[in-house]
């Protein structure tokens, strides 16, 4: 007799992905959906869904969704939080929806405190408009509005959306996790699942910023994307927790653990 040791949780829908091959987004939905599961919040959670490749991040939940404006995730969750306090609220954004046009949203919800919780999902480029460089894209990587590669004496550096929001005073939690490897993927869930316990506990704004890849956009193969992302953007957006709410912001440490 067979027995099922793995199958979908009840908070992710059973659809057929639009996602590219190799493109990590169902990855991360994966692990949102367990720990809301898990958590036991699925029937009083609502999403927000951004502007982007995740735009129709509402086919694939099972909890009740909101679509927002380009970049406006964090208002919407806001006036869906300030209305019914007694809900779970994420926004699912990417870097482009998140650290460009809704830059000011982003960080007027932390500095408020708001007690939501942000899934940031950053790939270093703009994906479902065709390959444009984003606020994350690297120094030197090549997108459809920068052929040579991102000038930084032009465009200026990357911006570390963890590292910006924990140097506001209001307490949060903030952490950077990557989901490209299994061990990765792993220490991401964890992440994920602090963030959702310090909104069920009403402590904090969380908000954790996820690794991904979008082989499409790189014109890599999937485990080559793999691969381009650890060589190049491990070393500059460092994994860990940069603050968390009651203790001392700090640099991350390896994997998030607490030295």
């Amino acid at each position: 007799m067979l027995e099922t040791v793995f199958c979908r949780t009840p908070a992710l829908a059973d659809v057929t992905t639009h996602y590219c091959p190799g493109c990590t987004h169902g990855v991360i939905h994966r692990l949102v959906a367990e720990v809301v599961d898990e958590l036991g919040l699925r029937e009083r959670t609502i999403g927000i869904a951004p502007v982007g490749c995740s735009v129709l991040a509402y086919n694939y939940f099972t909890t009740d969704f909101q679509e927002a404006s380009h970049g406006r995730a964090p208002a919407v969750a806001t006036g869906v939080k300030r209305a019914r306090p007694d809900l779970i609220v994420f926004s699912y954004q990417g870097d482009g929806d998140l650290a460009s046009i809704g830059m000011g949203e982003i960080v007027h919800c932390a500095n408020r405190g708001e007690k939501i919780t942000v899934i940031f999902v950053n790939n270093a480029i703009y994906g479902m408009t065709g390959g444009q460089m984003a606020p994350t894209t690297m120094p030197g990587q090549i997108a459809t509005t920068c052929p040579l590669g991102r000038d930084v004496e032009l465009a200026g550096y990357p911006i570390r959306v963890a590292e910006l929001l924990s140097t506001l005073r209001t307490p949060a939690f903030i952490a950077r996790a990557s989901v490209h490897t299994p061990l990765y993927t792993v220490k991401a869930k964890e992440m994920i699942r602090r963030a959702f316990r310090h909104q069920a506990d009403n402590r904090c704004f969380s908000l954790v910023e996820v690794l991904s890849t979008c082989p499409t956009n790189w014109g890599l193969p999937p485990a080559e994307a793999t691969s381009w992302l650890e060589e190049n953007m491990l070393p500059y957006y460092p994994l860990g927790i940069f603050k968390e709410p009651g203790g001392e912001d700090r640099a991350p440490s390896p994997l998030g653990e607490k030295r």
